[in-house]
Order: C-alpha cells, then sequence, then structure tokens
C-alpha cells in the first residue's frame, strides 16, 4: 500500500495570479485543497519538494497528510498544471479525504513470474492490453501496484481481471464487463503443433512427388 506522507505547506491569504506568481517567484507552487464538505484552503509547497514527490512515482495515487499552516489535511492529488514551454509545476489540485472515504485511482500493473510462464518460455509475447487499472479503493490503503502472476499463462491465454487478486477493499470501477487486462501472443516466429504438422506433411508429400517425377524420367531413357 501506498505510504501515507506528509508535506508541508504555508497558507496563502491571497488568490489571484498576482499572488500567485508572487509564490513562484519565492520558490514555492501555488495549490488548492477542496472537497470533503469544506471550504477550499489555498497553500503554496516548495517546488523542490515538490518535485521530488513528482519524480518518485505513484503521485497520484498517495495519500498525502498536508500541513497547512498547523491544521492536517489528508488529501489525494488530482491534478498538476505544469509551463507548456518548462514543464515547470505551476498549480496543484488535492482533493481533501476523509478517514472512511473511498476514491477511484489508476493503479499500475506490474507482471510477476515471467520466467515461469510456459507462452513465454516457448517465444510467446506479454500483450499488456492495460498498463493501468482503475479501482476504488480505501483512501488511507491505495496500493502502490496491482500484481499479476503469469507464470500459468500459455500462449493464447487472456488474463481478465476476475483472475487477478486485489487487495481487500478494492474492486474494478468497471463492473459491467470481465476485462482484459494482458494477453501471451504467439509471434510470427512461433508456430503451433498443427501448423508444423501441416507444414511436415506438405514436405513429405512434397518430396515424394520429387522422387517419383524423377523415377519415371530415368524409366523413360533409351
Amino acid at each position: 500500500m501506498s505510504e501515507n506522507k506528509t508535506l508541508a505547506a504555508s497558507v496563502r491569504d491571497r488568490g489571484g495570479k498576482g499572488a500567485a506568481r508572487a509564490a513562484r517567484r519565492e520558490g514555492r507552487v501555488p495549490a488548492v485543497i477542496y472537497g470533503g464538505k469544506e471550504e477550499p484552503v489555498s497553500i503554496a509547497i516548495e517546488e523542490r519538494v515538490l518535485n521530488k514527490l513528482l519524480s518518485s512515482g505513484g503521485f497520484f495515487s498517495t495519500m498525502l497528510a498536508i500541513d497547512a499552516g498547523g491544521k492536517i489535511e489528508n488529501a489525494l492529488p488530482r491534478d498538476v498544471q505544469f509551463h507548456p514551454v518548462t514543464d515547470r509545476a505551476m498549480h496543484v489540485d488535492f482533493l481533501r479525504l476523509g478517514k472512511n472515504a473511498t476514491i477511484a485511482v489508476e493503479i499500475p500493473v506490474h507482471f510477476i513470474n515471467e520466467e515461469d510462464s510456459p507462452g513465454l518460455k516457448r517465444g510467446g509475447v506479454l500483450n499488456i492490453v492495460r498498463h493501468t487499472v482503475e479501482v476504488n479503493a480505501p483512501a488511507t490503503s491505495i496500493p502502490d501496484s496491482i500484481e499479476i502472476d503469469v507464470s500459468s499463462y500459455d500462449i493464447g491465454d487472456s488474463i481478465h481481471i476476475s483472475a487477478v487478486a486485489l487487495p481487500e477493499g478494492v474492486a474494478p470501477t468497471i463492473t459491467d464487463r470481465d476485462f482484459t487486462v494482458a494477453t501471451i501472443a504467439a509471434p510470427s516466429a512461433v508456430k503451433s503443433a498443427e501448423d508444423e504438422e501441416a507444414e511436415a506433411a506438405e514436405a513429405a508429400e512434397a518430396a515424394a512427388a520429387a522422387e517419383g517425377e524423377e523415377g519415371g524420367d530415368e524409366g523413360g531413357e533409351d
């Protein structure tokens, strides 16, 4: 599960573009905490701290305990606006969450035990249909990733979400179908047993026909 992290922030008394520009000049990124049936709170966070969080991965599935002027706000990052030229973070939106809140989040999918998969051993290819899966998860225990064991899958097999072991309290947001997460596909170089048998039979027939033609030519000589 994602570890809840503490993020220090200062409360911004003034909103608007002027105050936001002033915060950026001081090396801080303006942000807002909203939701939870409470008034939005305008804050600013250190740019270097934010950049560290962004580069560590899993930013949008990490529950943060934001210390906003001495008041702790449990929130989840929902959006980051970047400068179109410099890619510098310009603004962050945080969604305030209660203890028992459930949130829809995109969770990355990781595949394990690929070296034990019969299909991959035979030269098959892991075709990933979904690199992330959107799930409803408790705000206080959002999984870092979803692990899928492919050790029992062969060429031609599909891995559906129903076969994936999800953590307790976590469920896919798509409920009307058993969607495919990945398949074990056969590359053009890998042939099925039926194809190999058919090709062997064709080769044998061709060889027999060639021998017959040679025998006929020899018998026709004077």
